[in-house]
Protein backbone atom coordinates (compact mmCIF):
# COMPACT_ATOMS: atom_id res chain seq x y z
CA UNK A 1 0.00 0.00 0.00
CA UNK A 2 1.41 3.20 -0.75
CA UNK A 3 -0.21 6.81 -0.07
CA UNK A 4 0.44 9.79 -1.69
CA UNK A 5 0.16 13.64 -0.82
CA UNK A 6 0.76 16.22 -3.00
CA UNK A 7 1.92 19.64 -2.22
CA UNK A 8 2.94 22.83 -3.69
CA UNK A 9 0.01 24.38 -5.48
CA UNK A 10 -1.41 27.93 -6.16
CA UNK A 11 -2.34 30.53 -7.97
CA UNK A 12 0.55 32.38 -10.33
CA UNK A 13 1.21 34.69 -12.84
CA UNK A 14 1.87 33.39 -16.44
CA UNK A 15 5.59 33.02 -17.08
CA UNK A 16 5.91 32.21 -13.22
CA UNK A 17 6.84 29.26 -11.97
CA UNK A 18 5.71 25.99 -8.94
CA UNK A 19 7.60 23.42 -7.67
CA UNK A 20 4.79 20.44 -6.75
CA UNK A 21 5.92 17.89 -4.25
CA UNK A 22 4.78 14.77 -3.80
CA UNK A 23 5.44 12.93 -0.41
CA UNK A 24 4.99 9.06 -0.48
CA UNK A 25 4.67 6.63 1.93
CA UNK A 26 4.43 2.90 2.05
CA UNK A 27 6.93 0.35 1.21
CA UNK A 28 9.12 -0.43 -1.76
CA UNK A 29 9.42 3.74 -3.04
CA UNK A 30 11.89 2.96 -5.15
CA UNK A 31 10.39 0.46 -7.47
CA UNK A 32 7.23 2.33 -8.74
CA UNK A 33 6.94 4.61 -11.71
CA UNK A 34 5.76 7.84 -10.78
CA UNK A 35 3.75 10.19 -12.80
CA UNK A 36 1.85 13.68 -12.46
CA UNK A 37 -0.90 13.63 -14.09
CA UNK A 38 -3.44 16.57 -14.72
CA UNK A 39 -7.22 17.72 -15.36
CA UNK A 40 -8.76 20.55 -16.45
CA UNK A 41 -12.29 21.50 -16.38
CA UNK A 42 -13.88 19.65 -19.04
CA UNK A 43 -11.29 17.62 -20.00
CA UNK A 44 -9.99 14.15 -19.89
CA UNK A 45 -6.55 13.56 -17.28
CA UNK A 46 -3.79 13.43 -18.85
CA UNK A 47 0.09 12.19 -18.35
CA UNK A 48 2.44 15.42 -17.41
CA UNK A 49 5.32 13.67 -16.72
CA UNK A 50 6.40 10.27 -15.73
CA UNK A 51 9.54 8.84 -14.16
CA UNK A 52 10.31 5.10 -13.67
CA UNK A 53 12.40 3.13 -11.19
CA UNK A 54 15.90 3.55 -13.21
CA UNK A 55 15.12 7.63 -13.34
CA UNK A 56 13.99 7.21 -17.00
CA UNK A 57 12.11 10.05 -17.91
CA UNK A 58 8.57 11.15 -20.19
CA UNK A 59 7.43 14.51 -20.44
CA UNK A 60 4.03 15.46 -22.43
CA UNK A 61 5.06 17.31 -25.29
CA UNK A 62 2.78 20.09 -24.18
CA UNK A 63 5.29 20.34 -21.22
CA UNK A 64 8.78 19.26 -22.46
CA UNK A 65 11.33 21.61 -22.08
CA UNK A 66 9.34 23.74 -19.24
CA UNK A 67 8.46 20.98 -16.62
CA UNK A 68 11.08 18.65 -14.59
CA UNK A 69 10.27 15.60 -12.92
CA UNK A 70 12.85 13.94 -10.55
CA UNK A 71 12.95 11.49 -7.43
CA UNK A 72 14.53 11.38 -4.39
CA UNK A 73 14.11 7.53 -3.30
CA UNK A 74 15.58 8.37 0.12
CA UNK A 75 13.19 10.47 0.72
CA UNK A 76 10.08 8.98 -0.96
CA UNK A 77 9.00 12.05 -2.63
CA UNK A 78 8.91 13.18 -6.21
CA UNK A 79 8.96 16.35 -7.57
CA UNK A 80 7.65 18.37 -10.50
CA UNK A 81 9.39 21.89 -11.22
CA UNK A 82 7.28 24.03 -13.50
CA UNK A 83 8.51 26.97 -15.61
CA UNK A 84 7.41 29.20 -17.90
CA UNK A 85 3.82 28.41 -16.34
CA UNK A 86 0.74 29.54 -19.00
CA UNK A 87 -2.94 29.12 -18.61
CA UNK A 88 -3.72 26.65 -20.36
CA UNK A 89 -1.09 24.39 -17.55
CA UNK A 90 -4.37 25.67 -14.89
CA UNK A 91 -5.71 22.18 -13.94
CA UNK A 92 -5.69 19.86 -10.56
CA UNK A 93 -2.36 18.34 -10.71
CA UNK A 94 -2.44 14.41 -9.05
CA UNK A 95 0.60 12.22 -8.55
CA UNK A 96 0.25 8.40 -9.28
CA UNK A 97 2.61 5.28 -8.63
CA UNK A 98 2.04 2.07 -10.16
CA UNK A 99 5.00 -0.47 -10.52
CA UNK A 100 3.80 -0.96 -14.25
CA UNK A 101 5.74 1.59 -16.11
CA UNK A 102 3.18 0.87 -19.57
CA UNK A 103 0.19 2.24 -16.95
CA UNK A 104 1.49 5.27 -16.05
CA UNK A 105 2.79 6.34 -19.74
CA UNK A 106 0.05 4.29 -21.86
CA UNK A 107 -2.87 3.24 -19.84
CA UNK A 108 -3.59 6.91 -18.17
CA UNK A 109 -3.81 4.51 -14.77
CA UNK A 110 -2.28 3.60 -11.87
CA UNK A 111 -2.97 1.67 -8.39
CA UNK A 112 -2.60 4.74 -6.12
CA UNK A 113 -3.43 8.27 -6.54
CA UNK A 114 -2.93 11.16 -4.30
CA UNK A 115 -6.09 13.35 -3.85
CA UNK A 116 -4.50 16.21 -5.88
CA UNK A 117 -3.63 19.71 -5.76
CA UNK A 118 -4.57 23.17 -7.54
CA UNK A 119 -2.43 24.80 -10.06
CA UNK A 120 -4.37 28.19 -11.58
CA UNK A 121 -1.71 30.08 -13.95
CA UNK A 122 -3.75 33.84 -14.38
CA UNK A 123 -2.98 35.55 -17.53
Amino acid sequence: QVQLVESGGGLVQAGGSLRLVCAASGRSFSVYTMGWFRQAPGKQRELVAGITSGGSTKYADSVKGRFAISRDNAKTTVYLQMNALAPEDTAVYYCAADRKVSNIYSRNSADYWGQGTQVTVSS
